[in-house]
């Protein structure tokens, strides 16, 4: 049930798991621009330091859950603050190693434990809104992911530029201790009503929340398909190169941010339908990117409608995975990041294979292809219902309408 907090008070606990959010999220993005920095540095070739991206997401998309499985009784503010201060130990192991076993051991930690934060922040932040502002709640909550994606690795790739990549992780360890002062200062108790681990996994490993977790894998699948190979498109259809390709990038990190924000009022109102037309919205966009790829002035504004359409159902995805859950939903928290994962792994192979086989045009279609299904999966999962109990027993219950 939420907590009788002012609406000023849980908007800065809300804050604060923004916060969180987005430098966790930096954390995780941030070994990618500086790659070649730490390949460099350890001796090993680019292609090995590219296992630390693949060890990370890894590391959080089945760590994730099972550490939100083992302290499934836990305070969810205890479990904040100790997936913060493990993380802190993780990233110094980083800074401080020079072997790769090492790194590549704290970088699949890390990861889990980011897994962990991700679904006790969920947890935590219900815990303090009224059930009508539940998807603008989570809409705050995932945007710290999207905002760390747009502005936190680029910030984090000069950092490393400047004072080397052990200074860009320095700076990530210093704003996870100030982040873990502000948890501590402002993000109050939030006990768990439902059972132990047994009972919520009937819950949340349910047919219904497994269908709505295929639907989040197959959206973050269409969008990696495409994503993970835009800039061979951008530089070999539409023609543009250097720094011109950062513009059009930032134009869709800042959309992705504003549908994620945007995204929760959605939620709120009517999260099954809100699916459908944004799946619609994705599988449009990638058509248009394909058919007007030669025309710049086109492809930016695309970008943007990519961005908002594919970001922008993130919270319905979340909501919709907590309404099914039931009294599963503290475990169910975790869920959808690790869907999220699997399908944007997934995505990049599936476009690379395509890519490698055709023009840079084919990772377009590959994620167009997987988008179409993705429609018919959302309109099957608008007729499934939450489970019907008791509301005493139920965590964080949420309106039918979801």
């Amino acid at each position: 049930m939420s907590s009788t907090l002012s609406q000023g008070r849980a908007n800065l606990v809300l804050a604060t798991l923004f916060v969180g959010m987005f430098v966790l999220g930096s954390a995780e993005l941030l070994v990618v621009g500086v790659l070649n920095l730490i390949a460099a540095d350890l001796q090993i070739s680019v292609s090995t330091a590219g296992t630390l991206v693949t060890g990370y997401a890894l590391g959080l998309a089945i760590g994730g859950p099972l550490l939100t499985a083992l302290t499934i009784k836990l305070d969810k503010r205890t479990v904040l603050l100790g997936a913060l201060a493990l993380s802190v130990a993780g990233n110094l192991v980083s800074v401080l190693s020079s072997d790769y076993a090492l790194f590549l051991a704290a970088r699949v930690g890390t990861g889990a434990l980011q897994g962990l934060f991700i679904g006790a922040a969920f947890a935590a932040g219900l815990s303090v809104v009224p059930p009508e502002r539940m998807g603008r709640a989570i809409a705050v909550i995932i945007s710290g992911v999207t905002v760390s994606a747009a502005l936190g690795m680029p910030l984090g790739t000069l950092v490393g530029q400047a004072l080397g990549w052990r200074g860009s992780f320095t700076a990530i360890v210093v704003l996870v201790v100030l982040t873990l002062v502000a948890t501590l200062a402002l993000v109050p108790s939030a006990p768990v009503s439902g059972g132990g681990t047994g009972g919520q996994a009937k819950h949340a490993f349910a047919p219904r929340v497994l269908a709505v977790l295929f639907l989040m894998f197959l959206v973050f699948a269409a969008m990696s398909a495409a994503l993970t190979y835009i800039v061979p498109f951008l530089e070999d259809v539409t023609g543009i190169s250097g720094a011109l390709v950062s513009v059009f990038l930032l134009a869709y990190g800042a959309a992705t941010a504003v549908g994620s924000f945007g995204g929760g009022r959605f939620a709120d109102r009517h999260a099954a339908r809100t699916l459908i037309f944004a799946t619609v919205g994705l599988a449009a966009s990638l058509l248009a990117l394909y058919l007007v790829g030669s025309t710049a002035f086109l492809v930016a504004l695309v970008l943007l409608a990519w961005g908002v359409f594919g970001m922008g159902m993130v919270p319905s995805l979340q909501y919709r995975v907590v309404n099914l859950a039931g009294p599963g939903g503290t475990l169910a928290q975790s869920l959808p990041a690790s869907a999220a994962n699997f399908g944007i792994a997934f995505g990049s192979l599936a476009g690379g294979v395509a890519i490698d086989r055709s023009t840079a045009s084919a990772a377009v279609l590959t994620g167009l292809a997987i988008a179409v299904v993705s429609i018919g999966v959302a309109w099957a999962t608008a007729f499934l219902k939450p489970p019907l109990t008791d509301k005493e027993t139920a965590t964080d219950p949420i309106p039918e309408h979801a």
